[in-house]
């Protein structure tokens, strides 16, 4: 199984709090990334938060990524899930199924991602083409 790696970089952050629980908040953030690396292209997501008292999170998200993987150029979408501990952001993706066109339609995979304070991130991300 043939192994991505690569950075991103944000290029832009909205979040917002849709509602304040107990010392916490939930927030929705839309984001967009240049990716660098194995991975090369653009990529959009929106993640939605829930922050605790402390300042960390646990977060989930749907993430578009445009561009191309292994070569082969497209679209493919990953679920993304992970936690925020007040200094370093760090989740997993999976490929969604049916979610890739053009020549990534049959991506399948699972990866990870760290992202630490600022704007840039480090990624991995195990797939298959057929």
């Amino acid at each position: 199984m043939p192994k991505a790696t690569g950075s991103f970089e944000v290029a832009s952050w909205d979040e917002e709090t849709y509602e304040e629980v107990g010392d916490g908040k939930l927030t929705r953030a839309s984001v967009t990334q240049t990716f660098t690396g194995d991975v090369d292209g653009e990529g959009a997501v929106q993640w939605l938060m829930s922050y605790r008292k402390d300042g960390t999170a646990h977060f989930v998200g749907l993430q578009r990524i445009r561009g191309t993987i292994g070569g082969r150029r497209g679209t493919v979408v990953l679920e993304t899930i992970g936690d925020f501990d007040g200094k370093v952001a760090s989740g997993t993706w999976s490929v969604v199924p049916g979610g890739g066109s053009a020549d990534l339609q049959q991506l399948r995979g699972t990866g990870s991602f760290e992202a630490p304070m600022g704007p840039k991130a480090s990624f991995e991300l195990d797939y298959e083409l057929e």
